[in-house]
């Protein structure tokens, strides 16, 4: 399942966002290498939402970090409309990213407790203009009026002030503040109640349309990523399985990972019958050592001789619609 390989790839031309053969290692305790992501292709056209979905631990969020080179990748190419941001200085490199802005997983650590709101959100402007204060204060109210907060009432309070929602209202201001190209959104409503989680992702909805905005939205909950996405990307243990439009992925999933994951979305009735037919098998492996070949194949009620001999490339099911796996749950297209 877990395979390499670029048939899922759009022509470059048409991309804004464009990430070829991405490899990101860290180092582990004495002298292992955690392998986080291992040749990971993909692209996002401008206007587009990327949903990036997987378990925990599988690599998404170093992804997303590895788009804005925080860390820069150990290899591979990522290009944001036509500049390639891996061979930039690093003063280049801090103009070019702020096309790139992000909105993190846990809205209240990620502002800091001794600013003021409108502090916080004119950060970015007195780095990089206007550097005029009368024009920082109208940008922004008008961001906090973009993400629904009265600025009479924001902008002179601190984070604490706030709750979880109010505070991702915030961060989502502060990330519009320079106009990005690209919005990250990295699991922006899991910390968040489920009411509230609706409303997020609706004022993101509204704020992508209302600023032409290019979404990578990076979730564990299917569920989720289905309503807001364009495109779907599913990874495991580094490396990606399966790729297709959000309709044709929850109707005909071709990945066994792909299925596990989408059979794993709790049905919303008290009464439903619990489901324990599944014939998932094993642990997680290490992305210290990944199984050779296809790293599901630990896991794979399906895998053979062949699944551990070599990896899985990409393979075209349908238009728009591509696994890496030997042994598809539906037919591929020769």
């Amino acid at each position: 399942m877990a395979g390499s390989g670029k048939a899922h790839l759009r022509p470059a031309s048409e991309a804004l966002v464009r990430v070829e053969d991405l490899v990101v290692e860290f180092r582990a305790a004495g002298k292992d290498t955690v392998k986080a992501v291992s040749g990971i292709s993909l692209d996002v056209k401008a206007g587009e939402t990327l949903g990036l979905v997987g378990e925990s631990g599988c690599g998404k969020s170093t992804v997303a970090r590895s788009l804005i080179q925080l860390p820069p990748p150990k290899s591979g190419s990522v290009v944001l409309d036509g500049i390639e941001l891996t061979e930039l200085s690093e003063k280049q490199l801090r103009f070019h990213r702020t096309g790139l802005q992000m909105i993190f997983q846990d809205p209240i650590s990620s502002l800091n407790p001794r600013r003021r709101v409108a502090e916080i959100i004119a950060e970015p402007l007195r780095v990089w203009g206007p550097h005029d204060e009368s024009e920082q204060v109208e940008i922004v109210d008008r961001m906090l009026h973009a993400v629904g907060l009265d600025p009479e009432v924001a902008r002179d309070k601190r984070p604490h002030e706030f709750s979880g929602g109010q505070c991702q209202r915030i961060s989502i201001a502060r990330s519009l503040v320079l106009g990005p190209q690209v919005l990250i959104c990295d699991e922006p409503v899991s910390a968040l109640d489920v009411s509230v989680q609706a409303q997020i992702l609706n004022l993101l909805r509204d704020l992508k349309a209302e600023y032409g905005l290019t979404l990578v939205f990076i979730a564990h909950d299917l569920a989720v990523v289905k309503n807001v996405s364009d495109v779907v990307a599913v990874m495991y243990l580094g490396k990606l399985c399966e790729v297709a439009e959000p309709d044709d992925l929850y109707a005909n999933a071709a990945h066994p990972y792909t299925s596990l994951l989408l059979d794993s979305i709790p049905e919303p009735d008290p009464g439903a019958a619990i489901d324990e037919s599944s014939d998932l098998v094993g642990e997680v492996p290490s992305s210290i050592d990944p199984p050779s070949g296809c790293r599901f194949r630990t896991r794979c009620p399906r895998a053979s001789e062949r699944c551990a001999e070599q990896e899985p490339q990409m393979r075209k099911v349908s238009e728009g619609h591509h696994v890496a796996c030997h042994h598809p749950l539906i037919a591929v297209a020769e």
